[in-house]
C-alpha cells in the first residue's frame, strides 16, 4: 500500500499519543494537518509561527523519532504556516519552514569531590556561593554539522571535528586547533563539535568559552584570591572549547593558568578544542611552552569557500528560511561575494529582506543593486600580518627584511609605515604592534606614527607612498 501524507501523519500521531499527556496532545497535535508527502519529506500545516516554535523547542525529538519510524533515517519534516495577509489582500499566504530537528543543549550537573563541594568552589558562569556546580555548556544548538556544509575549503577541519565528536579525547587530534580568516566558520564548527558530543555523550561536560571571557574570569579570580578555585572548576570539564585563542597574546598570567589547565585536561584524556585567526607558527606573544602544546594535535585550516561550496551554502540558507530564488540570482551572488561565508549569508539575507519589505520580486537587477551596495559597505578586518605583507610587496622587500634590525633608510620608512597603518586599521595596542613588527617597543611605534604624520605634510614622494598603500588596504 502506497504511503500518503495522511497515513504517515496518522501513524506518527498514534506513536506521539502514547508518549505524551492527553492535554498536551490535544493542545499541540490535534490542530495539525498533514499537507503533502514528497520522497522522504512530510509537510504539515500548523496554525501560527508561535505554534511552530513551540513544537521545535519542546517536541522536536518526539517528532523526529515518530517520523523516522515511518519514513526511515533520512526523513525530513517541513512546516507550512498559514499567515493572515496584513497587506489588505483577503487571501492568507503560506510560509514554509524546515524543522531544525534540534532541541537546546541541556546543562550538565557535575559530581564534585566532597572535600571540594563547598561555597569556595565557584563556577565563574554563575553567582558565587551556589553550592551545587551546574555547568551550562554555552553552546548554540543551531550551529550543527547539518548546516556546516562540506567543501574543499573546510574538508580537513570538518572531518577532524567529526572524528573528535565521535571519540572526544580518544583521537590523536588533541588539541584540535581550527584556524582561518574572519567569517569562514571557525566558531560554527567549534559549536557543532560540542553540540554533537552532547548528543552522543550526554554525561560529558562540554564548555564553550571565548578566550576574552576566560581572561576576564581569571582576572576576577585573582582580585578575589580564588585562583585555585578557578583552576579546579576548569579541571572538571571533559571537553573544553576556547574560541579566538589568539586573544591570550601578551597576557602572561592568563597563559600561565591556561597552561596548567591544559596539561591537566590533556593528561586525563579530556578533549581540548581551540580556534584562532592564525596558525600557531604565526602567533605572537604566546609562550613557547603553550605554542608547542597547540602543535601536539592537529591544526586544521579553513580556507575561503570555492564557487560550488558558496552555491551550496546559499541554497541551504534559502531552504532553511523557506524561500525560493531563481538559479541565475544564486549564481550571481556566489560569483560576486567570495571572501567569506558571513558576507555571503549577509548578502542573501539583505536580498530577501529588500524583496519582502519593499514588496519587490527577487530579480537579477535587484540582486545587482543589493550585492553592489553590500560589497561596497563591507568593512573587512585588516590584520597586522596583512599590513606587513602589503607594505613589503609595495617596497619589494622580504618580510624578514622589514622586521629586521637594519637601519637602511628605505627599510626604516617601510617599517614605520607598517606601524602607522597597523595603528590606523587595527585595534591592537602599541606594544602589540611593536612586538609583531620587528619586536620593537611601544615607544618605537609612537615615534614611527609621528614621523609618518610629519613626512606626509613635508615630503610629496612619501605622501604618495602613504596614499598608494592606503588604497591597497582600503580595497
Amino acid at each position: 500500500m502506497n504511503k500518503t501524507a495522511q497515513s504517515v501523519w496518522e501513524n506518527c500521531l498514534l506513536f506521539i499519543k502514547d508518549n505524551i499527556q492527553d492535554q498536551a496532545y490535544k493542545t499541540w497535535f490535534e490542530p495539525i494537518k498533514s499537507v503533502e508527502l514528497t520522497d522522504n519529506a512530510l509537510y504539515i500545516q500548523v496554525p501560527s509561527k508561535f505554534f511552530y516554535e513551540w513544537l521545535e523547542e519542546h517536541y522536536v525529538k518526539l517528532l523526529k523519532v515518530a517520523l523516522t519510524k515511518e519514513l526511515g533515517k533520512n526523513a525530513k519534516l517541513l512546516y507550512k504556516i498559514k499567515m493572515e495577509n496584513t497587506y489588505g489582500n483577503k487571501q492568507p499566504f503560506t510560509e514554509q519552514l524546515p524543522s531544525a530537528h534540534r532541541s537546546p543543549v541541556k546543562p550538565q550537573e557535575v559530581d564534585v569531590p566532597l572535600q571540594n563541594k563547598n561555597p569556595e568552589l565557584k563556577n565563574p558562569f554563575i553567582i558565587p556561593g551556589i553550592r551545587n556546580v551546574k555547568i551550562e555548556s554555552q553552546l548554540n544548538a543551531n550551529y550543527s554539522f547539518d548546516n556546516f556544509l562540506e567543501g574543499d575549503s573546510n574538508r580537513l577541519a570538518r572531518s577532524a571535528g567529526m572524528a573528535v565528536a565521535n571519540k572526544p579525547g580518544g583521537t590523536s587530534f588533541n588539541p584540535l586547533l581550527i584556524f582561518g580568516g574572519v567569517g569562514l566558520g571557525k566558531t560554527h564548527l567549534a559549536h557543532a563539535i560540542g553540540v554533537e558530543i552532547k548528543d552522543k555523550y550526554p554525561e560529558k561536560t562540554v564548555l564553550y568559552i571565548s578566550a576574552e571571557i576566560f581572561t576576564q574570569q581569571y582576572i576576577e579570580s585573582v582580585k578575589k584570591n580564588t585562583r585555585n578555585d578557578f583552576i579546579h572548576f576548569y579541571q572538571l570539564i571533559d571537553v573544553l572549547i576556547i574560541d579566538d585563542v589568539q586573544f591570550l597574546s601578551g597576557k602572561t598570567g592568563t597563559q600561565d593558568v591556561f597552561f596548567h589547565i591544559f596539561n591537566y585536561l590533556h593528561q586525563n584524556g579530556k578533549q581540548v578544542i581551540l580556534t584562532s585567526d592564525k596558525a600557531p607558527v604565526d602567533m605572537q606573544d604566546i609562550e613557547q611552552r603553550l605554542l608547542s602544546r597547540f602543535k601536539w594535535g592537529l591544526s586544521a585550516e579553513l580556507h575561503q569557500p570555492d564557487y560550488e561550496t558558496r552555491i551550496s551554502i546559499l541554497k541551504n540558507i534559502l531552504y532553511r528560511d523557506g524561500v525560493e530564488v531563481p538559479e541565475e540570482i544564486l549564481e550571481y551572488v556566489a560569483r560576486n561575494i567570495k571572501s567569506n561565508v558571513r558576507e555571503l549569508e549577509g548578502a542573501i539575507i539583505s536580498l530577501i529582506a529588500q524583496s519582502s519589505f519593499n514588496k519587490k520580486e527577487v530579480t537579477l537587477e535587484l540582486a545587482k543593486q543589493v550585492v553592489e551596495k553590500f560589497v561596497k559597505n563591507v568593512k573587512r578586518e585588516i590584520s597586522i600580518d596583512y599590513i606587513q605583507k602589503v607594505v613589503s610587496d609595495y617596497f619589494q622587500l622580504d618580510l624578514d627584511m622589514l622586521q629586521s634590525k637594519t637601519r637602511k633608510r628605505h627599510v626604516v620608512q617601510a617599517r614605520q609605515l607598517a606601524m602607522f597603518f597597523a595603528k590606523k586599521y587595527t585595534k591592537a595596542s602599541l606594544a602589540n604592534i611593536g612586538s609583531q613588527i620587528g619586536d620593537r617597543d611601544h615607544a618605537t611605534v609612537l615615534h614611527a606614527c609621528k614621523t609618518v604624520d610629519n613626512l606626509v605634510s613635508t615630503d610629496k614622494q612619501f605622501k604618495k607612498f602613504v596614499d598608494d598603500i592606503n588604497k591597497k588596504l582600503s580595497l
